[in-house]
């Protein structure tokens, strides 16, 4: 099994490589991957003055959804692993207009606590699922929050019930040069919480109690648009940066190998429906956390 290290150097070169895509495609991830933490979203139930927590926050359009709903007595503090998504959330979402905001790079499981600790509640879109040590990475979590402090998150389920996503990658390979090595077993991954008591395991050893699971099932929508469909998946995902590089036949081909296997999912003259599975994973913070203040090699 790959050491630690290993997993934590491969992620961070992946998030560099993958990072241009997502910023390209920011807006659309904003709006039509909404689905994909909405769950979340709505049992975090943020309210007025609280300080909130957005853990993988990416290009920061879930960090200014919360700041939006704690206000300006409130705070939103997101933090991510890849510098040039935090300095384009910094520019999407500055604090003129989004008072108690805060962006900053860091990976989350090296932290004692995230600045601006202690929090009220922890929010989390698809990030857990990718820690190389998710037991590290959710302790940073439980430290920065209050005593009884809340935990809401999703991650995907297992491949059979979210079959677009394996559809981008096989779609693309082809027509591609070499991309960065596929997980294997619990490696971090989309399907790394496939088996929901792993993830209660983890939280729990993390020192998080009250861990629920719950099995969501909602649809990614876009346009009727094949070939932006395409791009956009390829961009945010594994092949990217291969993408990127790729001569612009390659470029056509990868999008109209995608554009077939997705074809199932698309009704004509109407859009695309991806159907995706998620958890839902709600937990609370047991213990009084240690706030130490955080190395400066570690924070931006």
């Amino acid at each position: 099994m790959t050491d630690t290290a290993t997993l934590r150097a491969r992620g961070a070169a992946f998030w560099a490589g993958a990072a241009a895509g997502w910023i390209r495609h920011a807006d659309r991830q904003d709006e039509t991957g909404r689905p994909l933490g909405a769950a979340a979203m709505d049992r975090l139930a943020a309210r007025p003055a609280e300080r909130i927590l957005d853990v993988g926050c990416g290009c920061g359009g879930t960090t200014a959804e919360i700041a939006a709903a704690v206000g300006g007595t409130g705070a939103a503090i997101g933090v991510d692993i890849d510098e040039a998504m935090v300095t384009a959330a910094r520019r999407r979402f500055p604090t003129e207009g989004y008072p108690g905001i805060r962006f900053h790079v860091a990976d989350i499981e090296t932290l004692d606590v995230v600045p601006g600790a202690p929090f009220d509640a922890a929010f989390s879109r698809m990030t857990l699922m990718l820690l190389a040590d998710p037991v590290a990475g959710c302790r940073t979590i439980r430290r920065s929050l209050r005593p009884g402090g809340r935990l809401a998150a999703t991650v995907f389920r297992d491949s059979g019930v979210n079959p677009w996503l394996s559809a981008a990658m096989l779609g693309a390979a082809p027509h591609l040069g070499p991309l960065p090595p596929l997980p294997v077993g619990d490696e971090p991954g989309p399907f790394a919480f496939a088996d929901p008591a792993r993830l209660v395991r983890i939280l729990t050893t993390a020192g998080f109690t009250a861990v629920t699971t719950t099995q969501v099932d909602v649809a990614v929508e876009t346009p009727d648009d094949a070939d932006a469909v395409a791009e956009w998946l390829i961009e945010v995902g594994p092949a990217g940066a291969a993408y990127r590089t790729a001569p612009p036949a390659g470029q056509a081909s990868a999008r109209a190998g995608v554009a077939r296997l997705l074809g199932r999912f698309r009704e004509p003259g109407v859009g695309y429906r991806l159907p995706t599975g998620l958890w839902l994973v709600t937990a609370n913070a047991a213990g009084t956390p240690t706030h130490h203040e955080p190395r400066e090699d570690k924070i931006q």
